[in-house]
């Protein structure tokens, strides 16, 4: 029986980019149901105390760029710490995976075109245009796609999965939550390929 991975994340994460790949492989491996469920990460922020980026200390701005570069070595991905694009309304795009996921589609090969698009092509992911074009390169229908994502009802599962992360104790993308367990961040990936492997019980905080 196929065991199921809620995955938040939104694709203006550079971390959500660099665990993608990472991600899909392990879920196919395992055979996993994957929940596609973006979320706009800056009202999750505010829900569970964290700061956007501009506001956080300059040594934690600072760490994170080494721990970029430490993770496109790592990773092997062509990664730009500091895109000209970035950041920006990652809503649209956000919202055309719920579409996709919504309509029986496979939103992966359009979701790494995106990653890629911002953190490895210099290329502004938050352009009706551009979407529309990675949508038909992916195999996806542009318009309808993007009629569906700006949809009351996707906008309304938007903010459902923001509600669902902040219930389930996610507080940052990518988060990646299996039997109720959180696994945050796309270094924890590792651990998640354990427990899969292993087959136990989800920890609990008590």
């Amino acid at each position: 029986m196929s065991r199921n991975v809620e995955y938040f994340f939104t694709t203006a994460s550079p971390w959500a980019y660099l665990g993608h790949a990472a991600f899909m492989e392990i879920a196919q491996r395992h055979r996993l149901d994957v929940q596609f469920r973006p979320m706009p990460v800056r009202r999750v922020f505010d829900a569970t105390g964290g700061l956007p980026l501009p506001q956080r200390h300059p040594a934690r701005q600072r760490y994170r760029l080494v721990e970029l570069q430490r993770w496109r070595e790592r990773r092997g991905l062509p990664l730009n710490p500091q895109p000209k694009h970035s950041p920006f309304d990652a809503s649209i795009a956000d919202r055309i995976v719920i579409a996709l996921a919504g309509q029986g589609a496979n939103p992966d090969a359009f979701m790494r075109r995106v990653f890629a698009g911002t953190w490895a092509e210099e290329r502004d992911l938050g352009a009706r245009e551009l979407l529309g074009a990675l949508l038909a390169e992916t195999g996806h229908e542009p318009e309808a796609s993007m009629r569906a994502a700006e949809s009351e009802a996707v906008a309304a599962l938007y903010d459902a999965n923001r509600e669902a992360a902040v219930a389930m104790d996610v507080f940052g993308a990518p988060s990646y939550v299996l039997d109720g367990e959180v696994f945050w961040g796309q270094d924890r990936l590792d651990l998640l390929d354990e427990a899969l492997t292993s087959g136990r019980e989800a920890f609990r905080a008590g």
